[in-house]
């Protein structure tokens, strides 16, 4: 049995240290790729950009991607950052927008007001829809750094595209607007959520397979694997929405505030607590079938149902 102290085992302090030290190459790819961005268009436009990217977050997109690409075995590489922040471009757009008063009229992202309430809401949307392109000329860039073929690039950067588009994140988003104010079923929740936070996530960890020039049958696990932590980490997110403070999230307003269908309101918070674990144990399954040991990713896995913010 792990030890512990002060209630911390030593697993959970080996995966806060190891969270923390790729946080930071992650930032650092973040702002290289935000500068350049930033020389090359207005001071308000850099200024919102830099405001919508740089804010701080678990940055858990783009450290997955890093972990699937060394844990199919490929060697470390100093262009997988920027493969990663690519990733990390797109989320940060999702939430640019998603915190508009189309949307969601937050005030508060992170801690911290939100893009449009300080930049205003034209500025804050064409900086959220400048990173959509960047983002896929930075994953092709880094891609073909990383060895990839011209073809093989393309394909990474086609990869995020979709799982950003239509038939990923903006449909999820596109149903949850359509959802609110309506009770969803769960059937109709899973559809949500496996387009608007899992199609993303997933894409994270398959984009890092392919760069590392990973087996197709490794490729599908990762996708599986993606899928139902990302929708483990959609019905946590609903459990933390209906028991913690906004102070402690940092965000506003409430999912119940929005009148949005959520797995609590389902399953109550216990049940859905269970379906998260049980999310998690079916992602491993998917990596136990591809002979996949994957221990970081098994252990970032449980930190996704575990986690308090």
């Amino acid at each position: 049995m792990a030890g512990t102290t002060g209630g911390r085992t030593v697993a959970d302090r080996s995966l806060a240290d190891f969270l923390r030290a790729r946080r930071k190459p992650v930032e650092r790819a973040l702002r290289r790729s935000v500068d350049a961005l930033a020389s090359g268009v207005s001071p308000s436009l850099g200024a919102a950009v830099r405001a919508g990217v740089l804010s701080g977050g678990k940055r858990l997109r783009p450290i997955l991607l890093v972990v699937a690409y060394e844990e199919v075995g490929a060697p470390p590489a100093g262009s997988l950052y920027d493969l990663a922040a690519a990733v990390e471009l797109i989320h940060a757009y999702s939430l640019v927008h998603d915190d508009l008063p189309c949307m969601d009229d937050a005030p508060l992202r992170r801690g911290s007001p939100t893009v449009h309430t300080v930049h205003g809401i034209g500025t804050a949307t064409a900086a959220g829809a400048l990173l959509i392109p960047w983002a896929a000329r930075q994953a092709y860039a880094a891609s073909r750094a990383l060895g990839r073929t011209e073809e093989q690039a393309r394909d990474i950067a086609a990869y995020l595209l979709e799982a950003s588009g239509a038939g990923g994140m903006i449909g999820g988003q596109a149903l949850d607007l359509l959802g609110e104010g309506r009770s969803l079923d769960e059937g109709e929740l899973v559809e949500l959520h496996a387009l608007k936070t899992g199609a993303l996530l997933a894409a994270s960890l398959v984009m890092g397979a392919m760069a590392a020039g990973a087996a197709d049958d490794r490729l599908v696990a990762l996708g599986v694997f993606g899928k139902d932590i990302g929708l483990a980490f959609q019905v946590t997110d609903d459990v933390l929405d209906a028991t913690a403070t906004a102070e402690v999230l940092g965000k506003r307003p409430s999912d119940a505030e929005m009148r949005k269908s959520t797995y609590v309101a389902l399953l109550g918070v216990e049940g859905a607590r269970a379906h998260a674990r049980r999310l998690v144990a079916r992602a491993m399954a998917a990596l136990d079938r591809a002979g996949l040991a994957a221990p970081r990713l098994r252990q970032l896995a449980r930190y996704i149902v575990e986690r308090r913010r």
